[in-house]
């Protein structure tokens, strides 16, 4: 990862904020450090799921790491580490992809409740995408993504058991299970269970009982929505170093020490959390705000903070509506060939900093391969330097193909964000002359999910339509992203072909087999155009005087990831 500083820095900041916090803490008294951090992040906080379609694309796996803990996390360099303070997990030797799982004997929720395989299985029943219901088969669990957890074929638990037996399908060794029931996957199971009227989960959901599951399903849908003002904290117990203590407009999500924690305890007793819409100038001049992760191009303060732009592992990209106006692929293909891409990476995809490979180097041409990877360049290939500039004439062909003597898109965004509007404004100007209208739908309410109710034409956010932070060293958010039937393909594209290979990508033996599948899946998905990468997403990081041990993040966690390590000193 390599990131750029401004001001002051003159060294890599993890490095400087890693050494600075060691010097620091050994020198300094109690009276020095200061019992709470103001945190702001760049998108909404609506939900205590960060699961659902529209809780991955809010704050929630920013704000709740270190308040849902689990089996892993996602790390800086963007790998799933162990959390060895929930418990331990080893490979059972079996035909199939076996994995044991043993949760620590003290691990107790907040509320009192133990945490036990319950857990698990909510999770896996959550995510696997296999309970439906309706004509439709509509799945009962809105979940944003089925990776991994789709190729599960059980998980053996005793209700109330400290232990869980994850037996994957044959032939389905899913590559990534290490970031399977990780930070924020794992939510309290006796919660959903006392709501539903059911004495646990486990039950109803191994025996397939789809009333109780439904009634299940229907709480974890939406029963950890945060309203400010309006939270039941019985709701939200916690099994990390923090439980949510309040809600308000006024005064944010504050997190506080969690008593119940079993493991090292959190440096710092409280952290608020500030969400989308934080007037943060005003917070930080008031000494409310300590640390803000935001996508560049926000209101970072200066004064007092040392900056630090970097290139996420997300990508930021268009994500077309595959019905209406753009149900046929000729029609995504003509907005695509008028999308100035280099002059948006130009413009406002690198800004504080300047990558000669890598992620933040250049366009991506790649939905499948991260830049960042061995086999990108010859995945990336399969583009053939096409959708660089804006054509014209190659849209309005395009657009005459799709029999459209004109048209308009709308496309949606969580606002304000300066940097989007400019995205948006630019794809206009650039579409206007091949007679495709591009409007700016952005507002401070916007979801993905109005990708899916026709309310917006296309998407412009991260990897897999998030808002904020998105991406890891693990292509599986953005594959899947493009698989039918995934809540994260908000789009609703359908291919069976792309199906199958995303399906196959899980488990591919080689890098041979990933280059043959990835550069065919690329084939089609530039000619079906489903999304349009742009670049990486560019983030900012900015972290007040006196603040240690704040590392960059450029993941789908951000500097949330650690909290419970964050110190305060003045």
């Amino acid at each position: 990862m390599n990131v750029r500083v401004q001001r002051s820095r003159t060294t890599a900041a993890v490095a400087v904020v890693a050494v600075t916090a060691g010097a620091l803490a050994g020198c300094s008294t109690a009276e020095d450090q200061v019992p709470s951090i103001g945190y702001a992040v760049d998108t909404v906080l609506t939900t205590y799921n960060a699961n659902t379609v529209d809780g991955a694309a809010s704050a929630a796996r920013q704000a709740f790491p270190r308040v849902q803990t689990g089996f892993g996390y996602v790390g800086p360099e963007g790998e799933a580490l162990s959390d060895n303070d929930v418990g331990g997990v080893s490979v059972v030797p079996a035909d199939v992809l076996t994995v044991s799982y043993t949760i620590a004997p003290q691990a107790t929720y907040s509320d009192g409740v133990p945490m036990t395989c319950d857990d698990l299985v909510l999770t896996w029943a959550a995510n696997s995408g296999r309970f439906v219901a309706g004509e439709n088969d509509l799945p009962l669990f809105d979940a944003a993504s089925s990776a991994g957890y789709r190729d599960i074929e059980r998980v053996d638990c005793i209700p109330g058991s400290k232990d869980a037996t994850v037996v994957y399908r044959a032939g389905r060794n899913y590559d990534g299970w290490r970031s399977l029931f990780g930070a924020t996957d794992l939510l309290p199971s006796h919660v959903a269970a006392r709501v539903a009227g059911v004495p646990n989960v486990v039950d109803p959901i191994l025996s397939g009982d789809l009333a109780a599951v439904g009634r299940i399903a229907e709480f974890w849908n939406t029963g950890w929505n945060l309203v400010p003002g309006q939270i039941d904290t019985s709701l939200l117990p916690s099994n990390g170093p923090y439980r949510v203590d309040s809600y308000t407009q006024e005064d944010g999500l504050v997190l506080v020490a969690n008593e119940s924690w079993w493991g090292v305890p959190p440096e710092t007793d409280r952290i608020v959390v500030w969400p989308k819409g934080t007037d943060v100038a005003a917070r930080a001049t008031e000494g409310d705000l300590e640390v803000v992760d935001h996508g560049a191009g926000g209101d970072i303060p200066s004064d007092g903070f040392e900056r630090t732009d970097f290139p996420s592992h997300g990508v930021e990209q268009l994500t077309f509506a595959t019905s209406g106006s753009l149900a046929a692929s000729a029609a995504r293909r003509a907005i695509a060939a008028c999308v100035p891409r280099e002059q948006l990476f130009d413009g406002v995809g690198h800004p504080g900093y300047d990558e000669s490979a890598g992620i933040g180097s250049a366009v991506v041409d790649s939905r499948l391969v991260r830049p960042s990877a061995l086999l990108y360049g010859p995945v990336a290939a399969t583009a053939d330097g096409r959708y660089r500039q804006a054509d014209v004439a190659a849209s309005t062909t395009e657009r005459n193909n799709a029999d459209l003597d004109s048209l308009t898109v709308r496309v949606g965004y969580l606002a304000p964000d300066p940097r989007r509007a400019r995205i948006v404004a630019d794809i206009a100007a650039a579409c206007a002359p091949a007679g495709i209208t591009v409007t700016d739908a952005g507002s401070p309410d916007f979801s993905p999910s109005a990708l899916r109710t026709g309310a917006v034409d296309a998407v412009l956010g991260a990897t897999a339509s998030a808002s904020g932070p998105s991406g890891a060293v693990s292509e599986e958010a953005a594959r899947y992203s493009v698989h039918s039937g995934n809540g994260s393909n908000v789009g609703g594209f359908t291919n069976g072909r792309i199906d199958a290979i995303v399906d196959e990508l899980a488990t591919a033996p080689s890098d041979g087999t990933v280059l043959s599948l990835a550069t065919e899946g690329e084939r089609i998905l530039w000619n079906e155009m489903p999304s349009l990468p742009l670049f990486n997403q560019p983030r900012t990081l900015a972290v007040a005087d006196g603040m240690t041990n704040v590392v960059v993040n450029p993941t789908v966690a951000g500097a949330g990831w650690n909290m419970d390590r964050w110190i305060l000193l003045r």
